[in-house]
């Protein structure tokens, strides 16, 4: 719901929300005629550091989601070494500390421990983790599937201590026997890439999920959802148990029919799918079918997207325009403001425990705040990219709705659409 009102911000905390507040501030920000939003939540991010910073860094990333309106990121652990033990965890918060222009949160891998799994997954827990990160099929890192034990002792732990694990659900044999296929017919591009890894490889995992997280009753997230029809597997929101469903902009915006000329610059894992599906996801995202929208952003260096199709990387750069994006949707009337919220600050901060603290603007709430100009439009360059490699499939898109003052716990870090502190100022999140 859109109300006008005044914020009152002490000590980097919201106070009160409401008209005419009256206090003995010392300073007022005069927000008339913007749209002020709680901070974007992306709990779908590759910053890439420790050990992969030739393809991007955390200054790089963290600098790209303020601009963005993104006050905090959960970071992904298949960096190099991956984050597998509560020494790397810390290792890699002590890393980042210093060099984050968003508050972050770090996850680790899930995989085969053995007998150590209790115990490990707790300490990780304990070091504050903010969840675990399965991943079912290949993906940079090559870090190898979990068992089903694993799966389901991890769920039972999930219910048990009130994390969250995070799932890239295709399923592995599927993605083998399928890409082995495609190859031998000789063919590539995007819709080739789509037949490689067809539905069947989600569908598959994702029942998988599912199911052990209802026999379990833990707490399962779908990452990067690319196919409408896998919400069948899941369930309509009233009867999942604790199963979250995640998209992001690249199945939203993009499919192999219309945008088979990006090449590489889209191949992506999951791939994009065609434009019906892509139609059917946007009226899940409408119909409440779909928790989240993040990013998945994985940079790569301009070689490894350029390369020929098959060797080249797969993942989108997409952090700095999550909100943009999801802004101009809603301006153009595709979807609600309340629903962008949702999506992109609330929903995500109430699954990985960081509400009402991150992704509200309810009194005691970090003040991140976020104003936007839903007048402005604009269209993106290369030059306006923060990234290390200024790759993106959304310059020369004309969006709606800029991102003017972004105030993370009350500190201003971006005005006028520039970045205007002068040290990251990021914390990190239990």
């Amino acid at each position: 719901m859109l109300v006008e009102a005044d914020i009152l911000v002490e000590e980097g905390k919201i106070v009160s929300v409401g008209k005419s507040i009256e206090s003995g501030y010392t300073k007022t920000v005069d927000l008339r005629g913007r749209l002020v939003l709680p901070g974007a939540v992306d709990p779908h991010v590759h910053g890439r550091e420790p050990g992969l910073e030739y393809k991007d860094d955390f200054l790089h990333t963290s600098k790209a989601a303020v601009l963005g309106g993104v006050t905090t990121v959960l970071e992904m652990p298949n960096t190099v070494p991956p984050v597998d033990s509560p020494s790397r965890l810390l290792e890699k918060k002590s890393l980042l500390s210093g060099r984050s222009y968003a508050d972050f949160g770090l996850y680790a891998v899930l995989y085969d421990y053995g007998d150590d799994l209790d115990s490990r997954i707790s300490e990780l827990v304990r070091s504050g983790a903010v969840g675990f990160k399965a991943f079912m099929a290949q993906t940079t890192g090559n870090l190898p599937p979990p068992s089903f034990g694993t799966v389901y002792r991890a769920l039972e732990l999930s219910r048990e201590l009130g994390f969250t694990v995070v799932f890239h659900a295709e399923d592995r044999e599927c993605v083998e026997f399928f890409t082995s296929r495609v190859l031998g017919e000789g063919r590539e591009g995007l819709r080739a890439y789509s037949d490689a890894r067809p539905p069947l490889c989600e569908e598959l995992s994702i029942g998988y999920v599912a199911s052990a997280a209802r026999a379990t009753g833990g707490r399962a997230y779908v990452a990067h959802l690319s196919v409408a029809s896998s919400l069948e597997l899941v369930g309509r929101r009233g009867s999942r148990a604790n199963v979250y469903v995640e998209t992001t902009p690249t199945y939203l915006f993009f499919d192999y029919e219309s945008h088979e000329g990006l090449g590489a610059l889209v191949k992506v894992n999951p791939p994009v799918r065609d434009s019906g599906n892509r139609a059917r996801l946007w009226r899940a995202l409408s119909e409440g079918l779909i928790d989240v929208v993040a990013t998945d952003h994985a940079p790569h260096a301009d070689y490894e997207k350029r390369a020929d199709f098959w060797k080249a990387s797969a993942g989108v750069p997409s952090l700095q325009h999550l909100l943009p994006l999801m802004l101009t949707s809603a301006l153009e009337g595709r979807i609600p403001i309340g629903r962008v919220v949702e999506l992109c600050s609330e929903n995500p901060a109430r699954i990985f425990g960081l509400y009402p603290t991150k992704g509200s603007l309810l009194p005691g709430a970090d003040a991140d705040v976020v104003a936007v100009d839903p007048a402005a439009e604009y269209v993106v360059t290369e030059e306006s990219l923060a990234y290390k490699h200024r790759l993106s499939p959304y310059v020369g898109w004309r969006l709606k709705g800029r991102v003017d003052k972004v105030f993370l716990r009350g500190e201003l870090v971006v005005d006028g659409g520039d970045l205007v502190i002068e040290r990251p100022i990021g914390r990190p999140l239990r």
